[in-house]
């Protein structure tokens, strides 16, 4: 042995000990093998993450430190990546070593604007009285079921107007299996659905005829295009960007381009894409393909969010349907899972999310037009705007902007919810009034109930009075009062609600589903959320801290985090004086 070999083996006089084991966590035999098991013979993908920390909850009801360590070793990741995902989204339970496992029931009570104004808060008191120790009830935020407030979630079952009762019953039944392991702790997704148009049904009524004749070359993509621009249908996620503009600029890009369909509607008051989807799921999937082939894409990905269950099991039916029979070539079609996050209704929080990370908002440029999924030119779509496709392509350009209100053109697809008497997604001009809609759609308000205020576009669209009920609801129509439509999620209130308690209410949402990426946002939320608590509002405070939000804050989060309160501010001074 050499000098500098001999000085390795001493430390400090003494012979330096051998480790007996590797460093850092060992991988439990047992786990390991719970995991390959689980995995099966499926790719080793990043971007699978998590979709396989899906696959462990599902089958085990938490995420115990001994899979993760073993899905880390097993994916060739280190341990911190995969933790780090776990414990970004909201629906992984992870638990550390040595700790308790969740108890096998989880009930949650959506707490977001419309549940809270139908009686969320008092249920979220009752039930852990009524259900035991041995049941887990948690505060969600919004689950997409706001024309059935208060809605639960009990497993993986969504309940509609959901009472103790209700909720009570149905725990101590344990009547519905667990799609995988048969177990009745972890309940299959309840489809709440009128019943969907299947592949079949699809079909015999013209179905994927218009999507065939594009992708074997009897249609022209410039002239598609050209009828979808004409048609003035914009993005109905919340940004309105021109569809066939959007089309144009990604065709434009360098091949190999992809397509990401976002159905992670979020948004407090926002349920048109799972109205949609468990009536007609087809319609939104012929669009994809025909956005697809006119833009030349390669690969869809369809991007679902984890409170729709039954929508998943839905869809994973029909694709499997198109995919076993398909009227034409089609290109690879992936369901992703979400896992609740508000924040990945970002699109570009989305990519991050399908491609196995967490759900952080990317800063732009590039914009993932350019540089999105996979690093490849993108394009994004919200679900509902592919929707329209095959309509307007067969009934032509001028029929969808024919309709329309007080000078705008189209339809929207409202979702309606809070005091009035028919809640849901009701399809009307573009342009409507939100006093025509209450009217002409929604039977009016509940008995006894006056008009007293509403949000124009979900939790981030601001919040106007009764008195300003005549203000055409569609894109840029409401930019002046410091509102906007968004994805068109119309909640009511009545003269039994305040302007300050729903503010309340949406900035403790907000500040909950920050990320917490840039401190803008992070810090801001929570700070305005305690400043708002208060009876008496700091309202120079208030505006300088919502100012910061809006010009710093990364995405759209941050910047329109501040609208509520800023509009609590100018319509409704005298409750917080």
């Amino acid at each position: 042995m050499n000098d500098r070999s001999s000085a390795k083996t001493q430390v400090q006089g003494k012979s330096a000990r051998v480790r007996s084991t590797l460093k850092g966590r060992q991988v439990d035999p047992k786990a390991r093998e719970e995991v390959r098991a689980l995995l099966r013979g499926d790719p080793r993908r990043r971007d699978l993450l998590i979709e396989y920390l899906h696959r462990i909850q599902d089958r085990h009801g938490h995420l115990s430190a001994a899979h993760l360590v073993a899905l880390a070793d097993e994916m060739k990741l280190a341990m911190t990546e995969v933790y780090e995902v776990a414990t970004f989204y909201h629906h992984f339970d992870v638990v550390k070593e040595g700790d308790a496992a969740p108890p096998v029931i989880t009930v949650r009570v959506c707490d977001s604007i419309a549940c809270e104004v139908a009686g969320a808060g008092e249920l979220l008191k009752k039930l852990p009285g009524i259900l035991g120790k041995d049941v887990r009830v948690l505060h969600a935020p919004c689950i997409g079921r706001c024309e059935t407030a208060p809605a639960a979630v009990i497993g993986q079952n969504p309940l509609p107007y959901a009472t103790a009762d209700k909720i009570s019953a149905l725990v101590k039944a344990k009547a519905v299996k667990h799609p995988r392991t048969g177990d009745a702790a972890h309940p299959h997704p309840d489809i709440v659905s009128p019943g969907h148009i299947d592949y079949a049904a699809y079909r015999a009524k013209g179905g994927y005829a218009l999507a065939k004749s594009c992708i074997e070359g009897e249609k022209k993509r410039e002239d598609v295009i050209a009828v979808m621009e004409s048609s003035g249908l914009r993005g109905l996620g919340g940004a309105g960007f021109p569809t066939g503009r959007k089309w144009k600029s990604v065709a434009a890009e360098p091949a190999p381009r992809l397509c990401a369909i976002n159905i992670d509607e979020g948004e407090p008051g926002t349920f048109k894409d799972r109205f949609y989807l468990e009536r007609d799921p087809h319609r939104f999937i012929e669009g994809a393909l025909i956005a697809a082939w006119a833009v030349g894409i390669d690969e869809i990905y369809v991007y679902l969010r984890d409170e729709y269950h039954g929508c998943r099991a839905i869809l994973e039916k029909e694709l499997a349907a198109l995919q076993a029979d398909p009227p034409c070539k089609l290109p690879p079609i992936h369901l992703r899972r979400g896992a609740g996050a508000y924040i990945c209704g970002e699109e570009s929080a989305m990519i991050e999310s399908i491609e196995g990370k967490r759900g952080m908002p990317r800063l732009r440029p590039p914009y993932v037009a350019q540089v999105g999924l996979f690093d490849r030119p993108t394009l994004e779509h919200n679900m509902e705007t592919l929707h329209w496709v095959r309509e307007i392509l067969e009934r032509g350009a001028d029929w969808f902007s024919s309709h329309g209100r007080n000078g705008r053109k189209g339809l929207r697809s409202f979702s309606v919810s809070g005091r009035v008497k028919k809640p849901g997604v009701h399809l009307a001009p573009a342009g409507i009034t939100v006093k025509e809609l209450i009217a002409e759609y929604c039977d009016g308000m509940l008995d006894g109930h006056a008009f007293y205020a509403y949000l124009p576009g979900g939790a981030s669209g601001g919040i106007l009075p009764a008195t300003m009920g005549d203000i055409p609801l569609d894109f840029d129509t409401l930019n002046q009062y410091g509102c906007f439509i968004g994805s068109a999620a119309i909640v009511i209130f009545s003269d039994r609600d305040r302007a300050t308690t729903a503010a309340r209410n949406l900035t403790k949402f907000f500040s909950e589903e920050s990320c917490g990426q840039c401190t803008p946002c992070r810090v801001g939320t929570a700070k305005t959320l305690k400043l708002i608590e208060k009876s008496k509002w700091d309202q120079p405070l208030l505006r300088e801290l919502s100012q910061a939000m809006m010009d710093a804050s990364i995405c759209g989060l941050g910047q329109a985090a501040p609208n509520p309160v800023l509009s609590v501010m100018k319509y409704f001074p005298n409750e917080i004086t």
